[in-house]
C-alpha cells in the first residue's frame, strides 16, 4: 500500500499546481536575465552543455546526457515576494538514490552584493509523478531588491523555463561573477551531481558559490571517458582552469591509453591555465587494487607532465577526500556522493584552486 505522506503531515505536500494570478511572467533566454553553463541557449530549443555534433560523435552516453542541465544557473534581481517558476521539461530523470528534488528540481539562492555570498533560500519543488515540467512558488516575507540564483535540474532536460513575479514588481539584472573566465569541470556522474540532495549540493556548483566563479559542468553519467571528440572541443571553451575528474567510467586499461592524451589535447590549445587532475575520492576497501591502479594511472599523467617542464599541473589525491572519522557517510552507495560527501570534495578542490590563485596574485 502506498503512503501518501502529504495527507499526514502537510508540510511535506507538494502541490501540483500554483495560483498565477497578478504575476507576469519571463523567458530567462531573454533580458534581463543572465544564463550560465550552457551552449548558445538563447538560440537553441533546448538547454544543452555541448554542440549537437560534438554529443554525437563522442558517445551514446554522451549523446543520451548533454541535454541535461547539470550546472545550468540563471541569474536576476526583482523586489517581487513571489517567485513562480514553470519549467518545460521533455526528459526528466527518476532515481531510486538521488531526490527528484535534484534530478528534476531547481533550488533558489538568494546573493549578497556586498560579501558576493550566494545562500540557500528554498527549493522549487516538483511534485511525484511529475514527468513534461512543472510550476511551483516560493515566496519572501518582504518587498525589497534581492539578487537571486536558480540553479538548473543535475539530471533532467528543460526546453524552456519562465519566471513569474508580481504585477508592477522590478526585475534587473543580477550579479555578476568575478572577472575570471568559467572553470571547466570535466567528469563522471559524481562531476555531473550524483547524488547530491538538490542542484546547489553538487562539488562544482558549491565552489562556484564560494569563489564567486562561474563554471561548465561537463559531467556525464558513466560516459567521461576522454575521446578525443570532446577533448578537441573543450580544448575550445574560453577557460582559467580545467579539471579533470575523470577517473570512473573507463576500463583501467582505457584510462591507461586515454588519460594523458586528454592533458596533451587541452593543453596544446591552452599552455598557461591550471590543469588540475583528481583521483577517485571513493577509494574503497571492495575494490582497493583497482582504485589503486586507477589512482596510479592518474599520477603518473602529472608525473610526466611536471617531468616536461609544467609548472602549471596540480594533483589531488582522490583517496584522501573522504577519510575523516565519517568516512562511511559520504556516500549513497559506496560511489556516489551525498551532500556530506560533496562537501568534502569541494573543500579539496576548492583549497587548490585558492594556492593555484594565491601563488598567480589572483584574487
Amino acid at each position: 500500500m502506498e503512503i501518501s505522506i502529504g495527507k499526514i503531515d502537510k508540510r511535506l505536500a507538494v502541490s501540483s499546481s500554483v495560483n498565477t494570478d497578478g504575476l507576469c511572467f519571463y523567458d530567462v533566454r531573454e533580458e534581463p536575465f543572465d544564463v550560465y553553463g550552457f551552449y548558445c541557449y538563447r538560440s537553441e530549443p533546448i538547454f544543452k552543455r555541448l554542440p549537437d555534433e560534438i554529443a554525437r560523435n563522442t558517445n551514446s552516453g554522451v549523446e543520451g546526457l548533454y541535454t541535461n542541465t547539470a550546472g545550468g544557473r540563471v541569474r536576476f534581481a526583482t523586489d517581487s515576494e513571489r517567485i513562480v517558476i514553470v519549467a518545460e521539461m521533455p526528459g526528466v530523470c527518476h532515481m531510486p538514490h538521488m531526490p527528484l528534488c535534484s534530478s528534476a528540481g531547481f533550488d533558489l539562492y538568494v546573493d549578497s552584493p556586498e560579501d558576493k555570498v550566494s545562500r540557500f533560500y528554498n527549493v522549487f519543488k516538483p511534485y511525484m509523478g511529475m514527468d513534461d515540467g512543472y510550476t511551483s512558488e516560493i515566496n519572501f516575507s518582504s518587498k525589497k531588491l534581492r539578487y537571486l540564483t536558480v540553479n538548473f535540474p543535475s539530471y533532467s532536460n528543460v526546453s524552456a523555463l519562465y519566471i513569474g513575479i508580481c504585477e508592477g514588481a522590478r526585475l534587473e539584472h543580477g550579479l555578476k561573477y568575478r572577472n575570471v573566465l568559467p572553470i571547466v569541470y570535466y567528469g563522471s556522474s559524481i562531476t555531473q551531481g550524483a547524488c547530491s540532495s538538490r542542484p546547489g549540493n553538487a562539488f562544482a556548483n558549491i565552489i562556484s558559490r564560494r569563489t564567486n566563479t562561474d563554471f561548465i559542468n561537463l559531467g556525464f553519467s558513466g560516459s567521461a571517458k576522454g575521446e578525443e571528440v570532446i577533448a578537441r572541443y573543450m580544448a575550445t571553451l574560453p577557460m582559467s582552469v580545467f579539471v579533470s575528474d575523470y577517473d570512473h567510467n573507463s576500463t583501467v586499461e582505457e584510462l591507461r591509453q586515454q588519460h594523458y592524451k586528454l592533458y596533451e589535447i587541452i593543453r596544446q590549445k591552452n599552455p598557461l591555465i591550471p590543469y588540475i587532475m583528481i583521483s577517485r575520492a571513493d577509494f574503497n576497501k571492495r575494490t582497493y587494487e583497482e582504485n589503486l591502479c586507477r589512482r596510479n594511472i592518474v599520477f603518473e599523467s602529472y608525473r610526466t607532465a611536471k617531468s616536461n617542464k609544467d609548472e602549471n599541473v596540480y594533483f589531488i589525491d582522490g583517496s584522501g577526500i573522504y577519510r575523516t572519522v565519517n568516512e562511511d557517510m559520504c556516500t549513497v552507495d559506496g560511489t556516489h556522493p551525498n551532500d556530506y560527501g560533496f562537501f568534502l570534495m569541494a573543500d579539496a578542490i576548492e583549497s587548490e584552486l585558492r594556492w593555484i590563485w594565491a601563488s598567480a596574485d589572483i584574487v
